[in-house]
């Protein structure tokens, strides 16, 4: 186990963690659910979203490893495209910064919260694109199975553990205040932060040719 090695599997930790935490679909269906129904109701959310995460994470690594392993000179070519994208996310959540979120308002769901938080997961492609995008700037071309498995539990314990605390504490109108006020700020720096990873895995691709 290489230290270069655990450092990337902390560098996509974090990158994934500040995607998470910027408010988008997921938290308004956690954060809707623990104030119209129940906190637990919210975790049960927060674990189908995990759940999703996990399905989606193992598709996009062991589907990555494949083409990697069967077209290497593909490798390259798919890092500038993930870098590209890092940077094409990273201008719209801070483009949309100041948007804001309603909470309140939302209707009820109905049916179990672990399943409804499970389809919002596995039904927007776009979770899949941006795993695929950090995967594909960040990992190196041979991953070891006990790197994808630990990349698998930490995007998806990062998804739970987050969307757990909105459940617990989101249905606070002090809190969920905050929060909804800071998201601003919370936006920019995570614009600015992948951005700024976008450019530098631009840059470190080209050093590959």
């Amino acid at each position: 186990m290489a230290t270069s090695d655990l450092l990337t599997l902390l560098s996509i930790g974090v990158v994934q963690l500040l995607a998470v935490i910027s408010p988008g679909p997921s938290f308004l269906i956690t954060a809707r659910t623990a104030v119209a129904q129940s906190r637990l109701d919210g975790i049960k959310v927060a674990l189908g979203l995990g759940t999703g995460t996990v399905i989606w994470a193992t598709a996009t690594l062991f589907g990555l490893i494949t083409v990697f392993h069967a077209v290497p000179a593909l490798f390259v070519a798919m890092k500038f495209a993930g870098a590209m994208f890092l940077l094409y996310i990273a201008y719209n959540i801070f483009r949309h910064a100041a948007e804001p979120l309603k909470v309140e308002g939302g209707a009820a769901l109905r049916g179990s919260p672990y399943v409804k938080g499970l389809l919002t997961q596995i039904s927007n492609p776009k979770v899949a694109v941006f795993f695929g995008s950090i995967f594909i700037a960040m990992l190196p071309a041979q991953v070891p199975l006990w790197m994808t498995l630990a990349l698998i539990a930490i995007v998806s314990f990062n998804e739970v553990w987050w969307y757990s605390v909105v459940a617990l504490f989101f249905a606070s109108g002090p809190v969920r205040s905050f929060y909804l006020g800071a998201k601003v700020w919370i936006d920019r720096v995570t614009g600015l932060f992948l951005g700024a990873l976008g450019l530098r895995l631009l840059w470190s691709a080209g050093d590959v040719l």
